[in-house]
C-alpha cells in the first residue's frame, strides 16, 4: 500500500512537472510568433510608408515650388524608413540566431519592441496620410484657380 502511494505521489509529480514544461513551450512558441508576426506588421508599414512618399511626390509636384520644397526635401529623405527596414532584418537574424534559446522574457521585450517601432511608424504614417490629404487639397485648389486665370497671369517654370 505504501508502495502504491508513492508511486502515485511520484507520477501526480511528474505529470505536474510535465504539464508546466508543456506550459512553458505554449507560452515561448506564442511570443515567438507574436515575435514573427510584429516583424511582419512592422516591415509592412514601412514599405506602406515607403509607398505613400513616393505617391505624395507626384502631389508635391503639384504645387508651387515654395509651398512644396520642405515637404519634397522630407520626402527625399528615405533614410529612417531604410534604418526601419534594417532594424526588422537585425531582429528576423536575432530571431533565427537565438529563437531556440532566448528565454520568454527576452522574447517578451523582442516583442515589446517591435511592437513600439509598428506603432510609431504607423503613427507617422498617419501623419503623412494627413499631410498628404491636405497637399492634395492645396494642390487641387491651385489647379483650379490657374485653371481659372488668363494664360499670361500663370507661373511659368524657368
Amino acid at each position: 500500500m505504501t508502495t502504491l502511494l508513492i508511486i502515485t505521489g511520484l507520477l501526480t509529480i511528474a505529470c505536474i512537472v510535465l504539464g508546466l514544461q508543456a506550459w512553458r513551450d505554449r507560452r515561448r512558441h506564442n511570443e515567438l510568433r507574436r515575435l514573427l508576426d510584429n516583424a511582419d506588421a512592422l516591415e509592412e508599414v514601412l514599405h506602406q510608408a515607403r509607398k505613400r512618399m513616393t505617391d505624395m511626390r507626384a502631389v508635391v509636384g503639384r504645387v508651387a515650388p515654395d509651398i512644396g520644397a520642405v515637404a519634397q526635401a522630407s520626402l527625399e529623405a528615405d533614410g529612417p524608413v531604410q534604418q526601419g527596414l534594417r532594424n526588422v532584418l537585425e531582429h528576423r537574424l536575432w530571431i533565427a540566431k537565438n529563437a531556440d534559446s532566448a528565454s520568454l522574457h527576452e522574447l517578451q521585450r523582442a516583442v515589446a519592441a517591435l511592437q513600439r517601432s509598428h506603432n510609431q511608424i504607423a503613427q507617422r504614417l498617419e501623419q503623412l496620410e494627413g499631410a498628404g490629404a491636405e497637399l492634395e487639397e492645396a494642390a487641387r485648389a491651385v489647379e483650379e484657380q490657374e485653371a481659372r486665370e488668363p494664360s499670361s497671369l500663370r507661373r511659368h517654370e524657368p
